[in-house]
C-alpha cells in the first residue's frame, strides 16, 4: 500500500538549502540502489548494507523531503512520480561525484598524474620548456597544467590553491610560504643600436639616470627591481612605457622609446645592445615558492624534488 503524502517534513522549503544538502547527502546513494533494484533486500545485499539500515535511511529520507519516493508493497518498492523526479537529478549528482573522484585520483597518479605549475613571462621561452622536458625524461606521462604570468598574481594563485609551485622572483618570504632560491640572472641595460652608449660594454646605472625608461608594469617583480636599483644608482627612472612582456619592451628600445633593464634574452634582438651593469649589482634571484602546510601528491612531490636538484644550475 502507497503511503499517504506526508504533512510534516522534517525540512520546510525555507529551511536553509546547505543544511539540506548536508541532510541528503549521505543517504542518496542509498535511494539510487534502491530504485535501481526495485527491492530493499536485493540492493542492501548488492551494497552490503544491513536491510534495517537501508530501510530507515529511505523512510527518513522521505521524511526530510517531505514526499514519498516509494510505492511499497512487501519488501518489493516502485517509484512514485516524485520518485522519478528526484531519481534523475541524484543520478546526475552521483555521476558528478563519481567523475570529481576519478579526476582526484587520476591528477595524484605518481605516473600520470597532474602539477598545475606557474612561472614569470621571461621564463617561458627557454627556462620552463627546458626543466619540463629534462623532468619528462624520467616522468614521460606527467601531465602539467601552466600558468604564465607575474610574481604577485602567481603568489595569489598559489594561495588560492590554483596552483601547486611557481618559479617567480624576487623570491617571496611570507610566513604562509615556502620559497627557496634556485639560481640568479644578471640583468643588463638595454639600449639602442645608435645610443651613445652602445659603443660600450660595461656601464654604471647611474649613467642612464637622463634616460627614458620602458618597463613593466607595477606589480610585476623585475619592475620592483629597475625602481630598487635605479634608487640605489640615485635617481627616480622616467617611465615611457609600462608593459607585460620582456620582448616587447626590446622592441621598443630598438624604436628608440628608452632603454631598459632586462635579463639575456633567449635569442639576440636586431636593433639593441645589451650592456652590462658594473653598478649597483644587476641581477635577480629566481626561486621555487609553494604554499606551507600544503600536502603534495607524488607527482608534485616528484617535480618540487626535480627543481631543487636544480638549485645554481637552473637557468639556460
Amino acid at each position: 500500500m502507497e503511503h499517504q503524502q506526508r504533512s510534516q517534513p522534517r525540512l520546510s522549503p525555507s529551511s536553509d538549502t546547505e543544511d539540506m544538502v548536508m541532510s541528503l547527502a549521505p543517504r542518496l546513494a542509498y535511494f539510487a540502489g534502491v530504485a535501481r533494484t526495485e527491492h530493499v533486500t536485493r540492493a542492501a545485499q548488492e551494497m552490503d548494507v544491513p536491510q534495517s539500515t537501508l530501510s530507515r535511511a529511505m523512510v527518513r529520507l522521505e521524511q526530510d523531503l517531505g514526499v514519498d519516493l516509494f510505492a511499497r508493497i512487501g519488501r518489493t518498492v516502485s517509484l512514485t512520480p516524485a520518485g522519478r523526479t528526484f531519481l534523475a537529478s541524484v543520478e546526475r549528482a552521483l555521476a558528478e561525484i563519481r567523475r570529481a573522484a576519478d579526476e582526484v585520483r587520476a591528477d595524484a597518479d605518481p605516473a600520470t598524474g597532474k602539477v598545475a605549475f606557474g612561472f614569470l613571462h621571461t621564463m617561458g621561452s627557454e627556462t620552463v620548456p627546458g626543466l619540463i622536458r629534462a623532468f619528462r625524461a624520467d616522468h614521460p606521462r606527467v601531465r602539467f597544467s601552466l600558468v604564465q604570468n607575474y610574481g604577485e598574481a602567481m603568489i595569489e594563485r598559489l594561495r588560492a590553491g590554483e596552483l601547486d609551485l611557481c618559479l617567480t622572483s624576487p623570491v617571496p618570504d611570507a610566513p604562509d610560504l615556502v620559497a627557496r632560491r634556485l639560481d640568479e640572472q644578471k640583468l643588463r641595460l638595454v639600449v639602442p643600436a645608435d645610443h651613445p652608449l652602445a659603443a660600450r660594454k660595461r656601464v654604471r646605472l647611474a649613467e642612464a639616470a637622463e634616460e627614458s625608461f620602458v618597463t613593466l608594469e607595477p606589480g610585476y617583480g623585475l619592475r620592483r627591481i629597475t625602481d630598487d636599483l635605479c634608487q640605489e644608482a640615485g635617481f627616480k627612472p622616467r617611465i615611457a612605457f609600462e608593459g607585460e612582456e620582456a620582448e616587447t619592451l626590446r622592441g621598443l628600445v630598438a624604436a628608440g622609446l628608452g632603454v631598459a633593464l632586462l635579463p639575456p634574452p633567449a635569442f639576440p634582438r636586431p636593433g639593441v645592445v645589451e650592456l652590462t651593469v658594473t653598478a649597483p649589482r644587476a641581477a635577480r634571484e629566481i626561486g621555487v615558492a609553494w604554499l606551507d602546510g600544503h600536502p603534495d601528491t607524488p607527482p608534485v612531490a616528484a617535480f618540487k624534488k626535480f627543481l631543487l636538484s636544480r638549485r645554481g644550475n637552473l637557468l639556460p
